[in-house]
C-alpha cells in the first residue's frame, strides 16, 4: 500500500584490505650467498595452499573521523577512508557508486522487499502520480523477497496482456539482459519506453518449467480502472476494478449509479489481479459501500500503526451511494495492498462476502523520501490492519468461499459462477 509511491536488494560488502610486501632476493649462478631462511610466521601451514596471513599494521596516524559521523557508522567510514588512502587501485573507487552500494547494503539487513533504494535516474518514474497515462507495456510488477521480479497483473487491454503476459509470471531477462541484481525500478525503467518501440522479456509462466520469450510493442497505457463486465440492465452487475488511481472513486461511483438506475439488484465487485494503489482512493471506494450513520460510532475503514507505535484511524463516512445494494467481492492470490484493505473492511463490517483465493498479503505502508544525491528511499513506515485488527502483511485476506484451480481460466470461471450463486442466494433472502 502506498501513500503515492511503489527496488530490490543488493548485497554490499565493505572490506578492509590487508597490505603486505614479500621481498625476494635473487642471486646469480653462484651459491656463495645462500638465501635467508624465511621466518616461521611467513611460512604457510604444512600441506596447505592457504595464503600467508598478513601482519596487523597499526596506523601511523589516527583517521580522525569527522564529528558528524555517527558512532554506529564509524567502522564504515573508517573502511572507506582506509580504502581511499591505501588501496593499490584506489583510483578506481567511485564515490557515487560506493554510496549507492552502501545504501543497498544497509537496506539488505532489514530483509524487507518493500523498502528499497531509488537511483537518481529512476526517481522521476517512482514519483509520478497514479493518474493520466504512461508509455510502456502495461503491467504491474513486484520484487519478491527471494529476488524474483514477478508480474502481479497486466493492465486490462494493455500490450502486455495482448502479448500473453500473465499474473504470476517471473521475468528473467529484459532484451537479453538478466534482471538478477536489478532494482525494481531499474527493471521498470528498462521495460518502459516510447510507444511503437519493442521490448522482449523472457518469462517463466506460473507452474511452467521452461521460460518463453515474449516480444511486446510498447504503447500508451491509459490508467482506466473501472470496467463493466456485465450488460447494461442485467439483474446482477459485474464491475471490475483494476487498480486504485486518483479518479477511481468518482468513476466507480458513476458506474454504480448507472447500473442501479438500469435495474441492477446486486453487484459483484471483481478485484482479482488488482495490485493496489492510492490510500485516499481505496478509503473513498470503501465509503461508497458503507454508511457511518448505520454503523457503530467510530467505525473504521482501516487503521495503521507506524514505526513509533502511533495509531492512525481512517473512519467510515456517512452516505455511501451503494450502501444498501447486495454485494459480493471476487479476489485472488494477486489481489494486493489497497485491494486487501477494501476486502478486509467490507468483510469485517459484514457488508460483503469474499469469493476466490487468499489474497497476496501486502499490508505495509510506504513513503518516498528524496536523498541529497538525487535518488530516494522507499521506506516501509507502517502496517495496515482491518477494522477488527486482522494483520494483512504476509497473511492476506481469507475468502468466505474458497474457489481455486491449478488452471487459471478454470479458476476464474468457477469463481465467477460461485459469486453469482452467492449473490442469487442474497437476493432470494431479501425477496429481490
Amino acid at each position: 500500500m502506498t501513500h503515492r509511491p511503489r527496488g530490490f536488494r543488493w548485497t554490499t560488502a565493505i572490506a578492509v584490505t590487508w597490505m603486505f610486501a614479500i621481498l625476494v632476493a635473487c642471486g646469480g649462478d653462484t651459491a656463495a650467498t645462500p638465501a635467508p631462511e624465511p621466518s616461521p610466521s611467513a611460512l604457510p601451514t604444512s600441506g596447505s595452499d592457504q595464503p600467508v596471513a598478513p601482519e596487523v599494521i597499526q596506523l601511523d596516524e589516527p583517521l580522525d573521523a569527522p564529528s558528524e559521523v555517527p558512532e554506529e557508522l564509524l567502522a564504515v567510514w573508517e573502511a572507506w577512508a582506509l580504502l581511499a588512502r591505501e588501496h593499490i587501485d584506489r583510483e578506481n573507487l567511485d564515490p557515487a557508486e560506493a554510496t549507492e552500494e552502501a545504501i543497498r547494503g544497509v537496506i539488505e539487513t532489514l530483509g524487507d522487499p518493500h523498502t528499497h533504494y531509488v537511483a537518481p535516474e529512476e526517481f522521476d518514474i517512482q514519483s509520478q502520480d497514479l493518474q493520466g497515462e504512461f508509455e510502456g507495456i502495461g503491467a504491474s510488477v513486484s520484487m519478491r523477497l527471494d529476488g524474483n521480479l514477478v508480474v502481479v497483473a497486466p493492465i486490462a487491454g494493455s500490450p502486455a496482456e495482448a502479448a500473453g503476459v500473465r499474473p504470476g509470471d517471473i521475468i528473467l531477462e529484459i532484451d537479453g539482459v538478466s534482471v538478477e541484481g536489478m532494482s525494481l525500478l531499474g527493471a521498470v525503467n528498462k521495460i518502459r519506453g516510447q510507444r511503437g518501440t519493442k521490448v522482449t522479456i523472457l518469462v517463466r509462466h506460473l507452474g511452467a518449467i521452461d521460460p518463453v520469450a515474449i516480444e511486446i510493442v510498447r504503447g500508451i497505457i491509459p490508467l482506466e480502472s473501472v470496467l463493466l463486465r456485465s450488460e447494461p440492465g442485467d439483474r446482477i452487475a459485474h464491475i471490475r476494478v483494476t487498480e486504485f488511481f486518483a479518479d477511481t472513486p468518482d468513476d466507480l461511483s458513476t458506474m454504480l449509479l448507472q447500473v442501479m438506475s438500469s435495474g441492477a439488484k446486486g453487484v459483484i465487485l471483481d478485484l482479482r489481479d488488482n495490485p493496489g494503489g492510492l490510500l485516499s482512493s481505496v478509503v473513498n471506494v470503501v465509503n461508497l459501500f458503507l454508511d457511518a450513520n448505520k454503523l457503530s460510532d467510530g467505525a473504521l475503514v482501516t487503521y495503521e500503526i507506524d514505526s513509533s507505535g502511533k495509531r492512525t484511524n481512517f473512519q467510515v463516512q456517512p452516505g455511501g451511494v451503494a450502501a444498501e445494494i447486495p454485494l459480493v467481492i471476487l479476489a485472488n492470490e494477486f489481489s494486493a495492498s489497497a485491494t486487501e484493505i477494501l476486502a478486509g473492511a467490507l468483510q469485517d463490517h459484514g457488508r460483503a462476502q469474499v469469493v476466490g483465493a487468499t489474497t497476496y498479503g501486502k499490508g505495509s505502508v510506504n513513503i518516498l523520501r528524496r536523498l541529497s544525491n538525487g535518488g530516494g528511499l522507499i521506506i516501509t513506515f507502517a502496517r495496515w490492519y482491518t477494522p477488527d485488527g486482522r494483520v494483512i502483511e504476509e497473511q492476506g485476506i481469507t475468502p468466505d468461499f474458497e474457489v481455486t484451480s491449478r488452471d487459471r481460466q478454470t479458476a476464474e470461471t468457477m469463481q465467477l459462477e460461485k459469486a453469482r450463486e452467492v449473490m442469487e442466494s442474497k437476493l432470494e433472502d431479501q425477496g429481490l
